[in-house]
């Protein structure tokens, strides 16, 4: 009777423990390296993020409720510029990388800059399992969140076109532009 008692209350505590929700913490762009070097053995997948309705909105404005929520962005294409790696492939407008549960790393970053719906997702592989838990807590967090004014910088290497990309005074805009000067891309 004890044995059983025991294992009821073990499985009990593991299925609660499944609903409880991810603690979601942003990655600052001053500890990029230590996250880099932390997490340089995973096995990244994005695998397990569930589709669900922050996927059929604008990143342009999935952006804006970032800002309000986790402030500015991990990394901006501006900031792979200084590092001077960039290449078309690493075309993004944002990243943001977060910690969950002071363990696992994840990031979400834009498709296609303003142009596209929903981000992209990736996780460690290892926790799988947990992902869709981590991306219905996120979706909340983020979907209740204000949008918040942002102005980002977006090089889409299929149009051949830099674009200002913001929210300002209540509107969203996607505006052609000649590359910054300071972005320094060749």
């Amino acid at each position: 009777m004890i044995i059983t008692l025991i294992m009821f209350m073990a499985i009990s505590t593991s299925v609660y423990a499944q609903f409880d929700e991810p603690e979601i913490v942003k990655v600052e762009a001053k500890d990029k390296a230590a996250f880099q070097a932390k997490f340089a053995e995973i096995k990244w997948t994005g695998q397990g993020f569930n589709y669900n309705k922050l996927d059929r909105i604008p990143a342009i404005e999935i952006r804006a409720h970032l800002q309000s929520v986790y402030g500015d962005p991990t990394q901006t294409i501006e900031d792979i510029a200084k590092t001077g790696t960039y290449r078309p492939g690493k075309a993004i407008q944002f990243e943001y990388w977060f910690i969950i549960d002071g363990k696992i790393p994840m990031m979400v970053l834009d498709l296609d800059g303003p142009f596209e719906d929903g981000l992209v997702y990736v996780g460690a592989s290892r926790y799988i399992d947990l992902m869709p838990q981590v991306k219905r807590t996120f979706t909340r967090v983020v979907t209740e969140a204000e949008p918040k004014e942002y102005t980002d910088y977006f090089f889409s290497p299929e149009r051949g076109q830099w674009y200002e990309v913001k929210y300002a005074n209540g509107k969203y805009s996607k505006t052609e532009v000649k590359k910054p000067s300071h972005i320094n891309i060749k």
